[in-house]
C-alpha cells in the first residue's frame, strides 16, 4: 500500500499535506454524500451557517434546509454578525448565478 511519503519521494507532490489535501478533494468529489454528511455535522456543531452548509454540501439553500429538517435538526436562520451577513449574501449570489463551489 502506498504511503503519503511515497508521493513526495517520487516528486509527485511537494509535501505529505499536499497529498492528503488532494486525496480529500478527490474523495469529496467522487462521494457527494460525504460532502453532505460533513455539512450536516458542521452545521449541527454550529460552526457554519446554513448558506455555508449548502455551499459545502453542493446543494441549494432550500435543499440544505430540507436535508436538515429531514433529520430533525432545528434550523438557525439569519446571520448573527455583519460578517456572517456579508458571507451569506456572497454565497447566495454565487448559487443564484450558478457559480457555487461544488
Amino acid at each position: 500500500m502506498f504511503q503519503t511519503q511515497d508521493f513526495v519521494k517520487a516528486n509527485l507532490y511537494d509535501s505529505e499535506d499536499a497529498v492528503i489535501q488532494d486525496g480529500l478533494r478527490y474523495l469529496l468529489q467522487s462521494r457527494p454524500e460525504l460532502r453532505r454528511e460533513l455539512a450536516v455535522y458542521w452545521y449541527q456543531a454550529e460552526d457554519i451557517s446554513l448558506g455555508k452548509a449548502a455551499n459545502l454540501a453542493g446543494v441549494s439553500f432550500e435543499q440544505m434546509k430540507e436535508i436538515l429538517r429531514g433529520r430533525g435538526i432545528r434550523l438557525r436562520l439569519g446571520p448573527e454578525t455583519q460578517e456572517e451577513t456579508l458571507e451569506e449574501v456572497a454565497i447566495l449570489r454565487r448559487h443564484l448565478h450558478g457559480h457555487g463551489d461544488q
